[in-house]
């Protein structure tokens, strides 16, 4: 009996499941069918047997593409050698991707099918695949479908090509549509101007010339001898210039009003403005294909190998393509035309456009557009797959078609092709040392801009940062000499503060009988301790205790004393009234020891 497998890729990683009763549910599709949206009849259908969980996001970013392009990967290949039987025709394999089938196959040996029954119950497996899968939930697989999803498409975007091709196809489509819309608007400018100057379309016949010209004549009868000169600027030639200046004088066209001139000269402006876009959208397509198809743009110009990559879709469908598609590209409805009815099919298609099917004779034709096409599909594989891009080949390329013109011409047997590509191997190897030399310049100039940059930040944001610290030290200075201001012009001037003077008689007073104990003992201790403390305390220490301020600046400095303080002014009156308050305080002492 075979045993029937399906493999399932998911974004958190591949599962391997198996179904119970393979015959019967080959055989009853519509009741598969019905089971799918059932979980309880899903289950009785299939079990899971492996599930290998994806250790990152970009492990699985890697499996995901290895399986787009049809390659086993290591950890599918480890998963489906572990757990399917060693018996490896006794098993069938069903995949969703015939691609990737294809490649198990051919490198592991097993049967794979796809579509049909495995199509459903893959349909199934994805409902339920949340629920098959324990610790797995609806949200967390969704999550990291959508991050897979992103991973995966901004990966593609940027293996688009390092050369961005997509802008030559946006230029080249906007420049066909640009030269249709100002062939159409010139005409209209023509036809309108027309009844007011109808000889000047006879005279001047470019569509861009002529919009300018009606742009600055406007009315015809305002024209004369003096707007000569800017005549000759536009239309680039003196004959010209009289014959418009003659028949302005003897037209036979109607006369025109204000308001429409006014119309026709700001039509005639838009027109203009059109014109010079289209020329400047020109130069850049010529700067795109000379960076992207360099030999492709040598060879049959920048134009048509424009058209040529916007036909295929891009440079690397193009270099996919063979000359005979190359040759015909852009004329697929003759083809099938010929085809049916069993005519003649086209010599050429786009090419048709270059110079040198034009300078070929007319029984030439086909057999050059045959040689150009594979000229064509040769430029455009090397500028697809070249590191550095260089024109060398498509100039040698271009040499080789004119040879063979020259050969149908006149018989001059051409140069090997041989000969003519390993000339342009060395000569394309000195280009591209060229252009990596410049291109490491470049570079070189880029860093050192970045490092000078970096570095001027850098002062710029190390300034920022001092000047704050700066402000702040000016800051506190002030608020320091503010604060010492007081003290110094008191020392200064030898004055106290009042609240000091007034505080002192007051504690004198309200003395405790504690406080008269302990400087009682004080004073037995010595007697001459006033006049030592004078002399300890520095100078510059702050003002800590009013007494002691007093005893520091009485003795150096002469200043005017209250009345309450003149005990206390001179040496010797001091120290008799200090003993006289010592035998006072002592007679106190006495009675409250006695009356206790």
């Amino acid at each position: 009996m075979v045993l029937l497998h399906v493999l399932f890729e998911h974004a958190v990683g591949y599962a391997l499941l198996a179904l119970k009763e393979v015959e019967e549910i080959i055989l009853l599709l519509p009741q598969v069918e019905e089971c799918v949206l059932n979980l309880g009849k899903f289950h009785n259908i299939v079990r899971l047997v492996a599930f290998c969980p994806f250790s990152s996001s970009q492990v699985a970013l890697e499996n995901a593409n290895a399986v787009s392009e049809g390659v086993v990967h290591e950890d599918l290949r480890l998963l489906l050698e572990t757990h399917l039987p060693p018996k490896k025709k006794k098993v069938l394999l069903g995949v969703g991707d015939p691609k990737i089938g294809a490649a198990i196959q051919e490198e592991l040996g097993y049967n794979c099918q796809t579509g049909g029954v495995i199509a459903e119950i893959l349909r199934g497996v994805r409902l339920h695949f949340h629920n098959l899968v324990k610790g797995l939930t609806d949200l967390s697989a969704c999550k990291a479908q959508l991050g897979l999803g992103h991973s995966y498409s901004r990966a593609k975007v940027k293996f688009n090509v390092n050369r961005v091709d997509n802008m030559i196809i946006q230029s080249i489509s906007l420049l066909d549509q640009l030269d249709k819309d100002i062939n159409t608007f010139s005409m209209r400018v023509r036809e309108w101007y027309g009844y007011h100057f109808p000889e000047l379309v006879k005279i001047i016949n470019d569509n861009a010339t002529y919009c300018r010209l009606a742009q600055f004549i406007g009315n015809r009868k305002e024209l004369n001898e003096e707007k000569l000169e800017k005549l000759e600027e536009l239309t680039m030639d003196a004959a010209k210039a009289k014959a418009i200046l003659d028949a302005s004088r003897s037209s036979m066209g109607m006369d025109i009003s204000a308001i429409d001139l006014i119309n026709i000269e700001s039509f005639s402006s838009r027109v203009v403005s059109l014109s010079e876009y289209r020329q400047s959208l020109h130069t850049y397509l010529r700067s795109k294909m000379s960076q992207v198809a360099p030999s492709l743009s040598a060879l049959i110009g920048e134009a048509v190998g424009a058209r040529l990559i916007a036909h295929a879709g891009s440079l690397t469908n193009l270099a996919k393509y063979p000359a005979s598609t190359v040759q015909i590209l852009g004329a697929e409805k003759a083809l099938f035309r010929a085809l049916k009815t069993r005519g003649n099919t086209p010599k050429y298609g786009l090419i048709f456009h270059s110079t040198f099917i034009g300078r070929a004779a007319a029984k030439n034709k086909g057999r050059i557009s045959r040689y150009l096409a594979n000229k064509c599909s040769i430029a455009s594989r090397i500028d697809c797959f070249s590191e550095v891009p260089t024109s060398v080949f498509g100039e040698k390329l271009r040499e080789q078609v004119e040879e063979r013109l020259s050969f149908y011409e006149t018989g001059e047997i051409p140069r090997k092709n041989l000969d003519v590509m390993k000339e342009a191997m060395v000569q394309a190897e000195e280009a591209a040392a060229e252009i990596t030399r410049k291109l490491e310049k470049q570079e070189k100039k880029r860093l050192k801009k970045e490092k000078k940059r970096l570095a001027a930040i850098a002062l710029a944001s190390s300034e920022n940062s001092s000047a704050p610290e700066e402000c702040e030290e000016t800051s506190e200075r002030p608020k320091k000499k503010k604060k010492q201001k007081p003290q110094e012009v008191l020392q200064e001037n030898g004055m106290e503060d009042p609240s000091v003077s007034f505080s002192k008689p007051k504690k004198k007073k309200s003395f405790s009988k504690e406080e008269l104990v302990s400087s009682d003992l004080e004073e037995t201790a010595g007697t001459g301790s006033l006049p030592k403390r004078k002399k300890s305390f520095p100078k510059e220490e702050p003002v800590t205790d009013p007494d002691e301020s007093e005893n520091k600046r009485v003795p150096k400095k002469k200043r005017k004393l209250s009345p309450k303080e003149e005990p206390l002014s001179s040496g010797p009156e001091e120290a008799a009234a200090s003993k006289s308050s010592g035998s006072k305080k002592k007679k106190k002492l006495r009675k409250l020891s006695q009356e206790s």
